[in-house]
């Protein structure tokens, strides 16, 4: 699925050049589960980055399914991850003016192959998948960590992608809600039958994993696996899944209009997209300004 061929990466900075990545080779099979550590600079992210499309290798060659893409146009390479690619970030990078549906919706509605009733049935039916059936309408600002991460997993799979690159998905989360997302992730990965690729530094996170990668001196060298602490753990179906943090959806976005109204929701998107960060930018998102004025009570003032 994912073969990396003598990979090269080096950055200049003023004391000189510094060589990330040094011959790197790889050759992760369709259906593989890995992890990737190491501490931190030791070229985790520049991998990830470079393995996914995001940049460009100095030498080598990338592969995917078979395609050199260190040999593709920047247009080539946004096809490619749109179709086959799905990203998880650390900091869930959602959109806050959509809803969690939203959210999910936006890769298919952008992609514009499907009918937006469609595209919206199937974001419903994975939010289902990560327990955030009552959440749907919720935006990111209402819900809590947990279910902000949760939200970014059914994001990802949602245009079925063939590789999944996930950065540190559980490191904004503490370790109940770290668990409950790893195990979505392998609930997911299983159903999907995606080729799953996590970087990370926590040994917990990577004793989920089928194999793990150590970065070590800008190669990558398997690591013997850790046991996993939470090998008793009940499955998805037995864990209850509870959040502290609970806010009513704001009314007066979702109306009484359905959410698969293709002019509503395309125009609410689109509006968004363009006016925010796109999923997976560094940008800092812009929410567009509410028209609602803030209406101060008036204090009474008693006669003497």
């Amino acid at each position: 699925m994912l073969k990396l061929e003598k990979v090269s990466k080096a950055y200049i900075t003023p004391e000189g050049k510094l060589p990330v990545l040094r011959d790197l080779t790889a050759d992760i099979p369709a259906g593989s589960f890995i992890s990737v550590m190491g501490p931190s600079g030791s070229g985790k992210s520049t991998f990830l980055g470079i393995a996914a499309g995001l940049d460009k290798p100095d030498s080598g060659k990338i592969l995917i399914d078979g395609d050199d893409i260190t040999q593709k146009t920047e247009n080539e390479l946004a096809v490619i991850r749109s179709q086959k690619i799905g990203f998880i970030f650390q900091n869930f990078q959602l959109i806050k003016n959509l809803t969690a549906l939203e959210n999910v919706a936006l890769p298919l509605l952008i992609g514009g192959k499907l009918k937006d009733n469609e595209i919206m049935q199937r974001a419903e039916e994975i939010l289902i998948k990560v327990s955030l059936k009552d959440r749907m309408k919720h935006l990111p600002g209402q819900l809590s960590g947990g279910e902000e991460q949760r939200v970014a997993l059914a994001r990802a799979f949602i245009n079925n992608p063939k590789l999944l690159f996930a950065d540190e998905p559980t490191g904004n989360l503490d370790a109940r809600n770290g668990e409950i997302v790893m195990k979505m992730l392998i609930d997911l990965n299983k159903t999907f039958g995606s080729t799953l690729i996590i970087v990370t530094h926590d040994p917990v996170v990577s004793s989920f994993t089928d194999k793990v990668l150590e970065m070590r001196d800008g190669r990558l060298m398997e690591k013997p696996k850790q046991m996993n602490p939470y090998y008793g753990i009940p499955t998805l179906d037995e864990t209850p899944v509870t959040e502290t943090k609970s806010i009513p959806p704001t009314k007066k976005r979702i109306g009484k209009k359905k959410l698969s109204n293709q002019s509503g929701v395309k125009k609410k998107i689109k509006s968004a997209y363009f006016v925010g960060s796109a999923p997976g930018s560094t940008e800092s998102e812009t929410p567009i300004p509410s028209k609602k004025k803030a209406i101060g009570k008036k204090k009474s003032v008693k006669r003497k």
